[in-house]
């Protein structure tokens, strides 16, 4: 595993944020009163002070922020963490953990590595908890922000261990909310399908997975996780498109951890089979057969059965195992859907009640 790298990401849904366009504002809706007023106080202003305000808030979200991001050691490579509570815990992304038990864990405040220890890694949302062996003095936990308050065009900074230069800040916006994206499970990742991932121009380098997406107001917003790739590019890093697992998702996962040692309530839809690809007889992905049906799920109740194919999830066409991960990953536990498969070459439909995973 080497954590330290882009992977190859595949588009589902690109959900634009709600209520993000802006149009229609009256042009000016101050009173002449007003208007005078603040354009008398902008010229009493000193030249450059809204550079010096600006340049003077990045150095104090970085001087709160930056001690509670870490370093961590692998057997095979390096990623970053974030201090999640005064008792040793760190967040960090499952594929920065890998298959380890155990890693070296540099902190702000720390002359050398501290050995910590893995608490559990939920691949499926590629998040995992590690512990400190034991807790250093001055050991600052991060504050989580809420991921709904997120915006587009909001100024962040990623901070983090890329390339193994720790401590380093990158800046940039926020490019987008609610994406969809699914990692490449060939060269390290985990292959997992992320829903409501924020996206950023902030730089996400190798060795920046698992550290901070911070705003203005020094509160942690996501984990940077992913970077594009450009296949134009010979799978070369696409510049200034990142992408960060959500504070709340993070929080709902790493809660769950450091409570029970475990994700007991994922909150990711599921038809409770096991599938693969299906291709037709021009070798094209046409489906996803059915391979096994999970006793009591959302398939089974619903009467689908191994070989049969599904084609379609509500609106959306599957065609491969991945595009029903997707569509999935768009949905909750509970919600009731239609899913369109071939039985023995006839097409059916089904109502299904969506399990959890």
């Amino acid at each position: 595993m080497d954590s330290a790298r882009f992977r190859a990401l595949g588009f589902a849904l690109l959900v634009c944020c709600a209520g993000c366009s802006g149009l229609g504002a009256p042009a000016d809706s101050r009173t002449p009163e007003a208007t005078t007023e603040q354009a008398a106080q902008a010229a009493v202003r000193p030249p450059g002070q809204a550079a010096e305000d600006l340049q003077s808030g990045f150095q104090r979200v970085i001087k709160d922020v930056l001690p509670s991001v870490v370093q961590i050691e692998t057997g095979s490579g390096l990623g970053s963490g974030v201090v999640y509570d005064g008792r040793g815990h760190i967040v960090t992304n499952a594929h920065v953990v890998g298959d380890g038990r155990t890693f070296r864990v540099t902190t702000a405040n720390s002359k050398k590595p501290l050995a910590a220890t893995l608490v559990s890694s939920y691949p499926e949302q590629d998040l995992a908890v590690v512990k400190l062996d034991t807790v250093p003095a001055g050991l600052r936990a991060a504050s989580f922000g809420n991921s709904s308050k997120v915006q587009v065009g909001q100024v962040v900074l990623a901070m983090g261990s890329p390339l193994g230069l720790s401590s380093s800040v990158t800046e940039g916006i926020v490019s987008a909310t609610g994406r969809t994206v699914s990692e490449g499970s060939d060269d390290g990742g985990t292959g997992a399908t992320l829903a409501n991932m924020v996206q950023t121009s902030a730089a996400i380098n190798p060795g920046n997975s698992g550290g901070a997406l911070v705003g203005l107001d020094g509160q942690v917003i996501g984990i940077p996780t992913l970077a594009a790739t450009d296949p134009e590019l010979g799978g070369g890093a696409a510049p200034g498109i990142g992408f960060a697992i959500p504070a709340s998702t993070v929080r709902t996962i790493a809660d769950q951890i450091v409570r029970s040692g475990r994700v007991t309530d994922s909150g990711r839809a599921a038809l409770g089979i096991t599938g693969r690809t299906f291709v037709d007889a021009d070798f094209q992905p046409a489906g996803v057969v059915v391979v096994e049906v999970k006793d009591g799920g959302a398939a089974d109740k619903a009467g689908i059965r191994p070989g049969d194919v599904i084609v379609r999830l509500g609106d959306t066409d599957v065609t491969t195992i991945t595009s029903l991960t997707e569509a999935l990953a768009e949905r909750k536990p509970g919600d009731r859907t239609t899913v369109t498969y071939t039985h023995n070459g006839k097409e059916k439909t089904a109502q299904v009640t969506l399990g959890e995973q």
